[in-house]
């Protein structure tokens, strides 16, 4: 499991630009139990941008954690965690076959783990959900998933289904739409620019095959096939 630096992150004076007065970057660290969160978006909200700047406040402090990421995402290459405003950093890429608890548990073990990061959390498996529960149970180890919450259908994927149901705190990250509502949805956009009803479930891409839409925006984009260019 990698838990070394975060290269390309933006530092100021020899220290991170990010500032946090907890222990979490995200939430307070008054309770001092490990918990399993789940923050949640549509896509472009910047997931992979604060689980970056999250693990680098730990590692700052001298904390080592593990970065994990989905092996269905290869978008940064194969094995990273990558964020569109150019930050990138090592991960251990897992499959829907892998015992999380058991690979965290081994490397805990080798050197103590202060945090584990999950990006694409919505690739888990239902059981792989419950081994990063395990985690924080078993291990007494915080884990913060990253993901979306629904797909193109706007139907949750198996591990965001399950991380809804389960985690101890929901958070979620925020992004707009064209016309500035709180987008909540995402649309996926067809070589013909309309968009699309039907298809795999899971399909990578970025801004040139899915948007991020508000629920009225992405009703009216399947109801006229075509993605809305404004309000």
């Amino acid at each position: 499991m990698s838990g070394g630096n975060v290269p390309g992150l933006l530092v100021q004076g020899g220290r991170s630009s990010y500032k946090c007065r907890h222990r979490h970057p995200h939430f307070d660290s008054s309770d001092a139990l490990a918990k399993l969160h789940y923050i949640y978006a549509t896509m472009n909200a910047g997931k992979s941008t604060l689980l970056l700047q999250a693990a680098y406040n730990y590692q700052e402090r001298g904390m080592r954690v593990a970065m994990l990421i989905s092996a269905l995402d290869n978008r940064a290459g194969k094995g990273f965690i990558g964020s569109r405003i150019g930050l990138r950093a090592e991960a251990s890429a897992f499959g829907s076959d892998e015992d999380l608890f058991a690979a965290i548990k081994a490397d805990h073990e080798t050197s103590p783990l202060s945090c584990v990061f999950v990006d694409e959390a919505q690739f888990l498996t239902t059981e792989q959900v419950w081994q990063l529960a395990r985690i924080v149970d078993s291990l007494d180890i915080p884990v913060m998933a990253y993901g979306l919450r629904t797909d193109f259908r706007g139907e949750l994927f198996p591990g965001s289904k399950a991380l809804l149901a389960i985690a101890d705190e929901l958070t979620e990250a925020r992004s707009i739409c064209h016309c500035g509502r709180k987008a909540t949805m995402v649309v996926r956009i067809g070589e013909d620019g309309k968009a699309q009803k039907d298809g795999d479930q899971v399909l990578i891409g970025g801004n040139e095959t899915y948007t991020s839409l508000c629920r009225r925006h992405w009703q009216l984009a399947f109801a006229a096939e075509e993605v809305p260019a404004n309000a």
